[in-house]
């Protein structure tokens, strides 16, 4: 039931202990300030007792006595050799019978004191009871105490063996998110932390045997020409020119898998950057330094790039290099598809998810019943391995924002690309008014 590390096993002895301890401090306050209540009542019985006496008073003042305040009460006058000015009471017992007496000065001059003595048996036998009455009701409230921690330690650690249950019953094949409104809301964060962990696992179980493939065929087919390329120039002998030219070829196409090879190794790259530690940044910031990377590059084609960034600020906690992998790709493949004398805008605002970043093209659209997202996917008649977009996707599922591209449907043809970061770890900055 319980391991050595269990959560539950130490929880429940911490509060058994807690509760007997507050049990054992309760009881002992209260059986402590009833007997001395009781011994203090009768202290002051005595008191009164010696009080009349010395005032040549009734032994019981005025007020009429009952039969029961004349058993076991003694008065004696002793004499002492030695002024005492004190008042002294103890206690003591003999023949199993408890006595509370008193000593209250009576005449100084001759050092005479009144001795009151008054049989506590009784009253003895009554705190005897009620320490044992005490002592059943604790044994009582401990064993209830007991059930109730096993029963709130159970009630307590059941969110946690549900979500472990699910978790230890999913493997590649057979992952679902957890419902997070079945859950207590302090597991809330717990549960959607672990639902975007599993849509990150099924969105890399999805594109793996796809990306192993790809890359297999992208690499062979150059390969393949390659070969081709220098059994035909084996066939025969050439001039030195067309050696070159062989060469040449032979060159271009391995260019072409240094490309690929190089996108592969960015997906390992970006596997390590998403382990970077998040750091707070002004996003708006970032995307106006974009914006000045993009403008001359597309001036230099012909093109325009138009900026709209809405608020003056946001500031959100995430690896900077995974944003910047986002817009770098959104832009790169806008203006790739733009044709020269059009423009591209790029644009932020505010949405009730967060912050909304757009970049918005005027090229030839996009099929939205294809994944784009799938590695070596492409689109259009522009060169590319097609690792961009699943690279961009694998970025923002590490930031748990959302990513889409659709065609316009303002009338334009093009595609708008947008990035929504979560707002809940961000923030807005205030506007600064010049």
């Amino acid at each position: 039931m319980f391991s050595k590390s269990s959560i539950r096993q130490s929880f429940l002895i911490q509060l058994i202990f807690a509760s007997a301890s507050l049990i054992f401090i309760f009881s002992s306050l209260l059986y402590f300030y009833i007997q001395s209540s009781i011994i203090e009542e009768k202290h002051q019985e005595l008191l009164d007792y010696a009080k009349n006496v010395a005032s040549n008073e009734s032994i019981y003042g005025a007020e009429m006595p009952t039969p029961e305040a004349y058993l076991g009460l003694s008065i004696e006058i002793v004499h002492l050799k030695k002024a005492h000015l004190d008042i002294d009471l103890y206690e003591m017992t003999k023949n199993k019978k408890s006595y509370l007496t008193l000593i209250y000065p009576f005449n100084l001059d001759d050092l005479s004191y009144l001795k009151i003595t008054k049989e506590i048996t009784s009253t003895k036998i009554l705190l005897d009871k009620i320490l044992n009455y005490l002592f059943i009701i604790n044994i009582a409230g401990f064993l209830l105490v007991i059930i109730y921690a096993i029963g709130l330690s159970k009630m307590l650690v059941s969110p946690v063996k549900t979500l472990s249950n699910k978790l230890s019953n999913m493997n590649e094949h057979l992952m679902r998110p957890i419902i997070v409104e079945e859950l207590p809301e302090e597991f809330e964060p717990l549960g959607t932390t672990i639902n975007h962990l599993i849509a990150r696992i099924q969105n890399f179980v999805k594109y793996q045997k796809e990306l192993f493939i790809g890359t297999a065929h992208e690499l062979k087919t150059p390969l393949a020409v390659i070969k081709l390329k220098n059994q035909v120039t084996l066939i025969k002998k050439r001039s030195a020119e067309e050696y070159i030219d062989a060469l040449n070829v032979t060159n271009k196409t391995i260019d072409e898998m240094n490309i690929i090879v190089s996108n592969i190794l960015n997906i390992g790259r970006q596997e390590g950057a998403q382990l970077e530690k998040p750091q707070e940044v002004d996003v708006i910031e970032i995307l106006h330094q974009k914006a000045d990377d993009f403008r001359l590059l597309a001036e230099n084609e012909g093109k325009t790039l138009h900026m709209y960034f809405e608020p003056n600020g946001y500031m959100a906690f995430l690896q900077i290099s995974l944003l910047n992998q986002i817009v770098q790709n959104f832009l790169q493949n806008a203006l790739k598809f733009t044709p020269k004398d059009k423009s591209v805008t790029l644009r932020s605002s505010l949405n009730s998810h967060g912050l909304l970043i757009e970049v918005i093209d005027e090229g030839c659209g996009i099929d939205e019943s294809s994944d784009l997202f799938a590695p070596f996917k492409r689109e259009g008649n522009k060169p590319g391995v097609g690792l961009g977009l699943f690279l961009a996707k694998s970025a923002a599922d590490a930031l748990g924002a959302k990513i889409s591209i659709k065609n316009r449907t303002d009338g334009v043809a093009g595609t708008v690309s947008s990035l929504n970061l979560n707002s809940k770890l961000s923030c807005i900055l205030p506007i600064n008014k010049k």
